[in-house]
């Protein structure tokens, strides 16, 4: 038995011993790839066999029914208005649909987060005292449970407690109650958003600097170079490949923005897609649902591809 079952398996292990390295990383990490990707896929799959279904609890079609991509084109071309709690897209409104307001968010938490957190990372790699605690200090905001983080922030606009909002209203900032204007709790969400991610991004951004050769630095002091010419011909061009990925990190999660607004706002005011699935969900329309979240995984994958186009042309520009 043992003789029998060596023999079969050797052959087999004779051919892993031959295989070069790239073949045999790949032979390695492949379970865990099957397996991760069917963890991956199989809720998007139901997800998407779900939104093709009919879910209209008093019409003609009964639910469960299979009703292709009627359901898609309806919410894409305004027919489900009547029915969501705020439209997905209005191009009579846009401001007022989920899908603009949440690429609103995240266009601007994105470029003013990775901006501060750029600077942030470049002052964390500096030699000073006390470097080691603020590094330590610096996750703070990003370790606060997100319900927290909303209410802090709902506090801290909340006209009857905070006089902070009498000061923005005298300076035409904000409207007397922030809390009922979509505009100024928008822009409640951005800030609450850029608060939270800054020290993500800026400890993704801190260690590509630490992978930066300091050599290259000396040789630029010696040939006179300035401080912004080292950043602009070293620095950044080096830790360009690190920022995309922080970025496409910062990009999803602000695109499922749910948590901060439902604390801080309430998704009523500022309707982010996620909130739109929730909101649609709670009222047993799973199918529209399902639609809205595969929508959204679909905008989150192309954002992601003009991400890793970028990324393959700086890895490509340094080979």
């Amino acid at each position: 038995m043992i003789e029998k079952l060596y023999r079969t398996v050797s052959p087999i292990l004779y051919r892993i011993e031959r295989l070069d390295d790239d073949k045999y990383g790949y032979l390695l990490i492949g379970p865990m790839i099957l397996i991760l990707s069917a963890l991956a896929f199989y809720p998007l799959l139901r997800t998407f066999w779900l939104s093709l279904q009919s879910d209209d609890l008093y019409g003609e079609h009964p639910v469960g029914e299979f009703q292709g991509i009627d359901g898609y084109v309806e919410i894409l071309t305004g027919g489900m208005d009547n029915v969501l709690s705020a439209p997905f897209l209005s191009l009579s409104d846009p401001f007022s649909s989920a899908l603009v307001l949440t690429l609103l968010i995240t266009a601007i938490s994105v470029s003013i987060g990775t901006v501060l957190g750029l600077g942030m990372a470049l002052i964390l790699n500096k030699e000073f005292r006390g470097r080691s605690f603020a590094r330590m200090m610096v996750i703070l905001p990003w370790s606060i449970p997100i319900v927290i983080q909303g209410m802090m922030f709902y506090l801290l606009f909340q006209p009857s407690i905070s006089p902070f909002v009498d000061v923005l209203h005298n300076l035409g900032l904000f409207s007397s109650n922030p809390m009922v204007s979509t505009r100024d709790s928008t822009i409640m969400v951005i800030l609450i958003d850029i608060w939270r991610k800054i020290p993500f991004i800026a400890l993704i951004i801190l260690a590509g600097l630490a992978s930066v050769d300091q050599s290259l630095y000396d040789v630029a002091k010696v040939a006179g170079a300035s401080k912004f010419q080292q950043f602009k011909l070293i620095t950044l061009p080096l830790i360009k490949p690190v920022v995309l990925i922080g970025m496409i990190f910062y990009t999803i999660s602000s695109m499922k923005v749910y948590g901060v607004v439902e604390a801080s706002t309430g998704c009523s005011t500022v309707p982010t897609l996620t909130c739109l699935v929730v909101d649609t969900f709670q009222m047993q329309r799973w199918a529209t649902a399902s639609a809205i979240a595969f929508l959204t995984a679909l905008i989150i994958a192309g954002i992601i591809m003009v991400y890793l186009i970028n990324f393959r042309n700086e890895v490509d520009s340094y080979e």
